[in-house]
């Protein structure tokens, strides 16, 4: 999986850790106990999701009266407390609460509740091993489970963590089977819901599909503000992916209320960053800088999430916009990070979703194992008298595990290459690095050189990038890194191979491209870079850079070749005063570039 959207972010958020509850709460309301204790812990259990501030008054209400509980109620309200403590944010202290209610409670029901909050709990937090360990484990004991609520809760959870993970088809199975599943009286809000979010993920939600706007009015019906909000929300993110603000603004307006009332965090912030972004698109600069402040100032520190990147990157272009450049630059540094983490935290949760099923399936194998080998030492007890049918059948199951082994070490190796694959780009830059480059582009001439067609290949080097290091920083100079990707990236064409060679130093393969084509190109991004200076803390930052090209109709289609033939015409450029272009077959001759009268870099304040 690559990226997943900021909409299903926002809407896995919403929801986590409450689609398994909340259906429990339900389910055991109508099973109350007569005890006048459990009666009580039962009503303010009901009133979670319905009506959240009564039910916090509810547990206050129970930790002062000091009533005397009995082992079970004592760990059903520690559980409760760890509920709350997730709903609101604060997801450390739920997690040692719960892990305690998993490891002591004497009542399985409350323990398996406990798990399935535990497992949200972590992917929360970004702990997606041990979340998808034992949601792995939960898959597999979901054709034993016969319990009713239990059921709902196992499908619910699974459906929640495969969306996670990007697994959208299979998590909208189990949203499929958990509607099929819903408790005899309860109403199919939280199925819906679930079902909504699992469509989100997989992109299939459009502002009018009727399954959002059903899962809105069905869970505005069940009196559940916090599902219904969770789905408002994502209409208001689809009405502005689709350009509507008005409608967007109004939305958000009239779910406002409801929210603040509820007081669930991933809410408050993806209301406050909602705004922003709506405000933005009507062109209401000042609310909409309001909004993403209000957005950042909620959030705990050290968080990365898709809110709190949409919220600075809107503050950077406004900043950007206004000519604050020392803000905008600040806000900048700060959306990348946001941006960066997100990246890393997707590939986290595939890599852990992976060996996750990995290590079930290694340990299934071992039981299998275990299991074919015990029955065939029974059947040669029993078949003495049929040794040639006993071997025979030994084979079999022998060949049978060997088929396993092989299949489960292909599985590994898949693993291992798509590690490899995540290598292949630039740390800095996003771009490939040099092994990279090197590799996909001999690739690539082998296949041109098979069809007969022609390319270019550009090296080139930025100019007196030392004193841009020297005179501002590293940082400056990263960024200087990263303007001139971002130009090359403007001028390139899709089929074109970009890497960074080391250093300042970056090259380009232009597939399909004729010497002339490939001069236009190189000579578009030289004047492209001169002409774009970096502006940065309130200064100018120009720079240039040295070209040298090497095509095919003259080199041939040997990559080392042709690296030799741009090397040395970009070494001529640099020789003959820099920011020109210089072609491989003509390192002799005029260079193309300008001359200039002074080769030294000036640096103008803004």
């Amino acid at each position: 999986m690559a990226r997943l959207s900021r909409r299903f972010l926002a809407s896995r958020s919403a929801l986590t850790g409450l689609v398994l509850c909340a259906a429990m709460a339900s389910g055991r309301a109508a099973t109350a106990p007569t005890a006048d204790v459990d009666a009580r812990l039962s009503r303010v259990e009901a009133l979670r999701t319905k009506d959240h501030a009564r039910f916090v008054e509810g547990l206050d209400q129970f930790h002062r009266d000091a009533v005397t509980l009995s082992p079970r109620q004592t760990w059903r309200l520690r559980y409760l407390d760890g509920w709350e403590l997730n709903f609101e944010g604060r997801y450390p202290e739920a997690e040692a609460i719960l892990r305690d209610v998993v490891d002591h409670a004497n009542d399985d029901s409350i323990a398996t509740r406990a798990t399935g909050l535990l497992m949200n709990n972590l992917s929360l937090q970004g702990k997606y091993a041990e979340a998808y360990a034992i949601a792995t484990r939960a898959a597999e004991t979901l054709p034993a489970v016969t319990d009713p609520v239990a059921r709902f809760v196992l499908l619910a959870n699974l459906s929640e963590m495969l969306t996670f993970a990007g697994q959208t088809s299979l998590a909208l199975n189990y949203a499929k089977m958990m509607e099929a599943s819903t408790p005899a009286g309860e109403p199919p809000c939280q199925a819906y819901a679930q079902k909504v979010v699992a469509m989100e993920g997989g992109r299939e939600l459009s502002s009018t599909s009727a399954e959002l706007l059903n899962a809105i009015t069905i869970c505005t019906a069940a009196g559940q503000p916090v599902y219904a909000n969770a789905m408002s929300l994502i209409l208001v993110d689809r009405l502005l992916a689709e350009h509507h603000p008005d409608q967007a603004m109004a939305m958000l307006d009239k779910v406002a209320p409801s929210i603040e009332a509820s007081r669930y965090f991933p809410h408050l912030v993806g209301l406050e960053n909602q705004r922003a972004q709506t405000y933005a698109q009507l062109g209401n600069e000042s609310q909409a800088r309001a909004a993403a402040l209000r957005a950042v100032a909620l959030s705990h520190p050290g968080d990365v999430n898709e809110w709190l990147r949409g919220a600075y990157r809107i503050l950077y272009k406004l900043e950007k916009a206004g000519g604050h450049y020392a803000s905008a630059l600040s806000y900048y540094e700060q959306y990348v990070t946001q941006d960066q983490g997100y990246l890393q935290d997707a590939s986290a949760r595939n890599v852990a979703y992976e060996a996750a099923r990995q290590h079930f399936l290694t340990e299934k194998l071992e039981t299998d194992g275990l299991s074919k080998e015990n029955s065939i030492l029974r059947l040669q007890q029993a078949l003495d008298s049929k040794a040639v049918e006993t071997s025979r059948l030994y084979i079999v199951v022998l060949g049978l595990a060997l088929a396993s082994i092989v299949l489960w070490m292909v599985r590994i190796k898949r693993s291992q290459l798509r590690f490899k694959r995540l290598s292949a780009c630039d740390g800095l830059t996003g771009i490939f690095n040099h092994q990279h480059f090197m590799t996909e582009s001999g690739r690539a001439l082998h296949v041109l050189e098979k069809r007969q067609g022609q390319g270019c290949l550009v090296s080139f080097d930025l100019d007196h990038f030392k004193q841009v290091n020297d005179t501002f920083g590293h940082a400056v100079g990263d960024a200087v890194l990263k303007h001139v990707v971002e130009i090359c990236k403007s001028h390139l064409r899709r089929t074109d191979i970009f890497g960074r060679l080391g250093g300042e130093e970056f090259g380009i393969l232009l597939l399909d491209a004729p010497c002339l084509q490939g001069s236009v190109i190189a000579e578009q991004l030289r004047l492209a870079f001169e002409k774009t200076p970096l502006v940065v803390d309130q200064l100018t930052v120009p720079f240039s850079a040295s070209l040298g090209l090497a095509c095919t109709e003259a080199v041939g289609y040997d990559l080392a070749q042709l690296c030799r033939a741009s090397d040395a015409a970009l070494y001529e450029a640099k020789r003959t005063g820099r920011n020109r272009l210089v072609t491989g077959d003509t390192v002799n001759a005029d260079v193309t570039g300008p001359f200039s009268s002074n080769p030294a870099i000036r640096w103008e304040s803004v």
